[in-house]
């Protein structure tokens, strides 16, 4: 958590992260000397038979890794290392336990204000309120059902939309707006309905009192329950969620719950009648939602000059409300050309840095498991708009030694498509437009704002060579995507010592295909002993 808004905490763990790779390696090279000295056993035993597998006919630099320094001395200089960085957590204030909890998010409410004006959704819309409206098609006295999206995307905004609505029709008799956040806690939860609908709670915890408090509010009348932001999976389970379910029914037929939610299993887990995914605004309401934050009564037409650049700030954000609000609102105190060019022109845009949309997607990041975090840190290496196949990222994925198998009979592509799912799940990934009509299998992509992120998050260890910004490259780089037509080989890449991946793109489609010279396989691959992955045709169509 700390990382995040400590700059030498942030320090600290990048020299963390270095370190346990230097010692994922030395167990690499441990684990392969292992397999050598079992081969040579064999070899000897049946009369040097095992001549494909002769270590003294294996070239000289692929020996390389074993024949520097011995494994005991490397061991002990890796765990001197490892132990006087740990020592370094006091000064940073890091203490062991279960972690700092995420900071919350300013709690939402049902109130609407200028900023919580729907833009574009119109069909949405509609469906939703002639849902609302509606009695249950069912025969259920209570209907669930869930808007999900990724952070920032419009969830609590069409909510809010929809729980006002309903109040200027007066068709509920009773309205409650919780906002569940973080954690799915069932006795603060029904605490927080009673007060809503004018209830008040016992003072005790008990958790039957509580709910037969609510059953007999809510017995025998009309509900409207709006539960926003629910993506606790940890605390949330069926169980639990049937509990809190349990008092509700007793409500009036046509009772209506709408829950907001990042992550789609939630939305099952709920029993939801129907899901409504939110994707990117259209280009034009799009423009409609930035020029209400950026221009004085949302008129840029007193501003010639500036529309042309806005609108290219608007093609960056890519249809994402909380983005064109936070530059619309940034952009508004800002009149001159030049302050508008330097917001299209910044490098928030590949770095993130400071900017408001990655708090959002931050907390969506924090509750990723261990593994998965690796595993999206990794996707930075890619391009943006970047069209990725699920098989080949797992396999990739599998290369790298990203996934770890928590049962001894579960296959390394079944971890792979779970944690793919919980990324596509908590809207990480979406699933690819353009590609679904001529492709068999579905293609999948990252919004730029969830790149950025990644990118963020990897920093110097994922690299792509760019517009040649050779400069970023260092010891600490890990996994490399350079531009086969920028870059003849690995040349520019000799900083990066432990390299585990190296991609390269095309930049000219008609050539897929590229051959590694003999200088870089005889000169510069040798260099490389920590290489997991090299592939010379990514496709970037």
């Amino acid at each position: 958590m700390k990382q995040f808004s400590d700059a030498q905490v942030k320090k600290w763990l990048v020299q963390v992260k270095d370190a346990v790779y230097h010692a994922e390696d030395l167990l690499d090279e441990i684990a392969t000397d292992a397999l050598r000295c079992e081969i040579e056993a064999a070899d000897s035993q049946t009369g040097g038979t095992h001549q494909a597998w002769n270590w003294n006919k294996v070239p000289a630099w692929v020996k390389a890794p074993f024949a520097t320094q011995s494994m005991e001395s490397r061991m002990k200089e890796m765990i001197t290392k490892l132990e006087t960085i740990a020592q370094e957590k006091v000064g940073l204030g890091l203490k062991e336990g279960g972690g700092e909890k995420p900071s919350p998010r300013l709690p939402s409410s049902s109130l609407v204000g200028e900023s919580s004006i729907v833009y574009g959704r119109d069909e949405i819309k509609e469906e939703m309120v002639n849902w609302l409206l509606s009695d249950n098609a069912r025969g259920n006295n209570i209907e669930v059902m869930s808007i999900v999206g990724m952070g920032g995307s419009g969830k609590t905004t069409l909510s809010q939309y929809l729980y006002n609505h309903a109040t200027e029709k007066e068709h509920f008799d009773l309205k409650a707006w919780v906002c569940v956040s973080t954690e799915f806690l069932l006795t603060n939860l029904t605490k927080t309905i009673l007060e809503e609908i004018g209830s008040t709670p016992p003072s005790s915890d008990n958790i039957n009192l509580l709910q037969r408090q609510l059953e007999k509010s809510v017995g025998n009348k009309k509900l409207l329950l709006v539960l926003d932001d629910v993506w606790d999976v940890k605390s949330l389970d069926w169980e639990s969620w049937d509990r809190l379910g349990t008092p509700l029914r007793a409500a009036a037929e046509g009772s209506k719950i709408v829950v907001t939610t990042r992550i789609e299993i939630v939305a099952k887990l709920m029993g939801a009648v129907s899901t409504h995914r939110l994707g990117e605004l259209s280009p034009e309401d799009s423009w409609a939602l930035f020029t209400k934050f950026a221009f004085p009564n949302g008129d840029s037409s007193a501003y010639p000059q500036l529309e042309p650049i806005g609108r290219k700030i608007v093609d960056k954000c890519q249809g994402l409300p909380l983005a064109l609000k936070a530059l619309g609102t940034l952009l508004y105190s800002k009149a001159q050309q030049r302050e508008w060019e330097d917001i299209l022109n910044s490098k928030t845009w590949h770095s993130q840095s400071g900017h408001e949309i990655l708090p959002s997607l931050r907390l969506s990041y924090l509750h990723l498991s261990p593994p998965v975090k690796r595993c999206f840190a990794y996707c930075s290496i890619f391009p943006k708009d970047y069209e990725f196949d699920k098989e080949k990222l797992i396999l990739l994925w599998m290369a790298e030694g990203l996934l770890h198998a928590g049962q001894s009979d579960e296959r390394m592509e079944e971890v792979g498509e779970s944690c793919f799912n919980e990324l596509l799940a908590k809207s990480f990934f979406q699933e690819s437009i353009t590609k679904k009509s001529f492709a068999k299998e579905s293609c999948f992509v990252m919004h730029d704002l969830i790149h950025d992120s990644a990118q963020h998050i990897s920093q110097e260890f994922c690299i792509r060579l760019e517009d040649c910004k050779v400069q970023k490259i260092s010891d600490k780089t890990r996994h490399l995507v350079y531009f086969k037509s920028d870059y003849d080989g690995f040349e520019p890449v000799g900083r990066a010592k432990h390299l585990r991946t190296v991609l390269a793109e095309n930049k000219v489609p008609p050539f897929p295909i590229y051959s590694l010279s003999t200088r870089v396989l005889q000169n510069t691959l040798p260099k490389f002993k920590s290489l997991r992955v090299l592939c010379h045709c990514v496709d970037t169509a």
